[in-house]
């Protein structure tokens, strides 16, 4: 019984540690209030000119008169407490973005105040933007240049990069791609290799303290690989609307880290 006790005290600060080792999620639902759609850029956050906001609206027009994908920037000056995964999730559904029958769009939505933005796909388009081609089209064409102060020009570079996937040029962004799922890849396993360390040190340091004959670290807790589990996290003219569409959460996210 005591060592059942002691092994209840033991799990119950691990479990702490890997809760907060998830990706941060929204932990209550909150009443965040939707803007309204009123173009391919809904500029809340005014981050461009209305110059700009043409010139992005009549790209992201003449890609849809083509191909029918329905690509939506977004700027908002606050997320209003909800993560950026949950606002761009919502804020695609209640837009309807893409068409009902081929679910074909995409969110690109950026939050300055919050220093957060995202990607969010449709399900018809999942298989052509994948969140790792996401997260390097957000890491690689857009933070440089928002880091530079350059509103415009990354999420000008960001929808070039978006619309040139969705047209099937996407060999450079998938080579880009790889190139970071694989340093992902090896920082993951070193943070699970770390952690794994801990506990074994913790279990072996119970294990010297009982009754000599008994020795062996007990029960061995095992961790999910880099390639499962848990994952990081690295957000028009009148009369436009979304045709319908859904997104089961497809995409990426981007923290800015200045």
């Amino acid at each position: 019984m005591p060592d059942d006790r002691r092994l209840r005290g033991l799990l119950a600060p691990l479990f702490l540690l890997a809760v907060l080792l998830l990706p941060p999620r929204t932990a209550w639902a909150v009443d965040v209030a939707m803007p309204p759609l009123t173009g391919r850029v809904v500029d809340g956050a005014a981050l461009l000119t209305p110059e700009q906001r043409q010139a992005l609206s009549e790209k992201l027009k003449a890609h849809e008169d083509k191909t029918s994908d329905q690509v939506v920037v977004a700027t908002v000056r606050t997320l209003g407490g909800l993560s950026v995964e949950d606002y761009a999730n919502r804020l695609f559904r209640t837009w309807g973005l893409g068409q009902k029958k081929t679910n074909n769009g995409v969110l690109l939505l950026v939050a300055p105040n919050d220093r957060k933005m995202r990607i969010e796909v449709g399900y018809g388009l999942e298989g052509a933007l994948t969140d790792a081609l996401s997260k390097v089209i957000l890491a690689t064409a857009v933070a440089p240049r928002f880091k530079a102060g350059d509103w415009n020009g990354g999420l000008d570079a960001g929808v070039e990069a978006i619309l040139s996937v969705l047209s099937g040029d996407a060999q450079e962004w998938q080579r880009r791609a790889e190139v970071r799922e694989d340093s992902s890849d090896n920082a993951q396993f070193a943070m699970f290799f770390a952690v794994f360390v801990v506990i074994m040190i913790v279990f072996a340091f119970m294990g010297g303290r009982r009754r000599r004959g008994r020795g062996g670290f007990g029960d061995i807790i095992v961790l999910p690989g880099p390639s499962g589990g848990w994952s990081g996290g690295l957000s028009g003219g009148g009369g436009f609307s979304g045709g319908g569409g859904s997104s089961g959460g497809g995409g990426a996210s981007f923290d800015f880290d200045w």
